[in-house]
């Protein structure tokens, strides 16, 4: 493989309603969509980076920058798939959601080239993959409520919240007085510390599913500490950033549940290894997502369709943040509350030009020299 052109379109897509949590709000999805070009064949791949480092420390316009000055000119010459590019990219550090972009769009090129669906060449067995449903901060405990009865009513199999110190004990309760056996988790983006073990601690009383990422998002140690006072599992997000880090954690007894994303860690081929790790160490593996479009979202499907993949995934159905996406067909959630996993080569979903322009407010175009 030899790439002759890599297309980088900068898009903002306006969602259907405003999505809060613990760490800000969003409206529109600014994103990074890059395509790759081998000369006869194109790959996409999506930057799953926000407008502002608020998740991570990178950003829309920060993995612009990387890309174009340090990830693709090691891409320039014959390349031997998405791991020779993995490799290349690895003497950057960090920077894993714009080195994803590129390496998920290697990806979706190398399945098309060789005519099959994504899921097959990961190794996926599932025709279908159930999802949960994200739903951020309200602006009451009835508001979450009244959200909460709409999507179970559209076969959603799973619910996790957003919490935040003064938006947890009481709303979670006043979920579980009316709701007492829907399947629920609570997700903190790293909102508490271990001073907050307390008030942690007495969410065991709602059987939740998990607490996700409560403590610091570069933290390990202090996870491990309230893991020990918990009896309600902890599931790390931003903390485990490579299948080393989930070996970490694990070690120290930090987690019992992992949230793959992944941009989070660098792209399918990382997210693969950690998804062997957390197996092997009897870990929970679920798909986490952010807020992507059909791009992004085929991706998530495609690794969910995995057996390692035991739990609801957050991919929720397109219509859930976009009233237009960029990629047809949209993902629709079926009557048992799963989104089909496609079969056609690659992604399985194909752009549409006139809403890529549509939504598109920056365009660059990398050629190796």
């Amino acid at each position: 493989m030899r790439l002759g052109r890599v297309d980088i379109f900068r898009l903002q897509m306006p969602m259907v309603m405003p999505f809060e949590t613990s760490f800000g709000r969003e409206d529109t999805k600014d994103f990074l969509l890059v395509e790759a070009s081998d000369g006869v064949t194109s790959g996409f791949g999506e930057c799953t980076a926000s407008s502002g480092p608020f998740y991570s420390e990178e950003a829309t316009e920060t993995a612009l920058w990387v890309l174009r000055t340090h990830l693709l000119p090691r891409l320039a010459g014959d390349l031997d798939g998405p791991d020779d590019a993995r490799r290349r990219m690895a003497g950057v550090r960090g920077n894993p959601m714009a080195k994803s972009a590129i390496e998920t769009a290697l990806w979706d090129l190398t399945a098309r080239r060789e005519g099959v669906s994504l899921a097959a060449l990961l190794g996926g067995t599932k025709r279908e993959v159930p999802v949960g449903i994200s739903i951020g901060i309200q602006a009451s405990a009835q508001a979450l409520v009244e959200q909460i009865h709409q999507r179970l009513a559209q076969g959603y199999q799973r619910i996790k919240i957003k919490i935040k110190p003064g938006y947890d004990l009481e709303v979670i309760e006043a979920v579980r007085r009316e709701l007492p056996e829907v399947p629920l988790m609570a997700d903190a983006n790293s909102a508490y510390t271990l001073a907050d073990q307390d008030r942690l601690a007495a969410l065991d009383q709602f059987g939740l599913m998990m607490i996700e990422q409560p403590l610091a998002h570069d933290d390990l140690v202090d996870h491990a500490k309230l893991q020990a006072r918990l009896a309600t599992p902890i599931c790390l997000d931003e903390s485990i950033r490579s299948a080393h880090t989930l070996e970490q954690a694990a070690e120290l007894g930090a987690l019992r549940i992992v949230n793959i994303k992944i941009g989070r860690l660098g792209g399918l081929g990382e997210a693969l290894d950690t998804v062997r790790a957390a197996h092997r160490l009897g870990i929970g593996v679920w798909c986490g997502g952010m807020l992507e479009s059909g791009v992004g979202r085929a991706l998530n499907v495609a690794i969910s369709s995995l057996s390692a993949f035991t739990l609801p995934g957050d991919t929720a159905a397109t219509a859930r943040y976009f009233r237009e996406d960029i990629a047809d067909p949209p993902f629709v959630l079926t009557a048992s509350g799963c989104l089909a996993v496609p079969t056609a080569p690659g992604l399985g979903v194909e752009v549409v030009p006139e809403r890529l322009a549509r939504y598109t407010i920056d365009h660059s175009v990398w050629t190796p020299e």
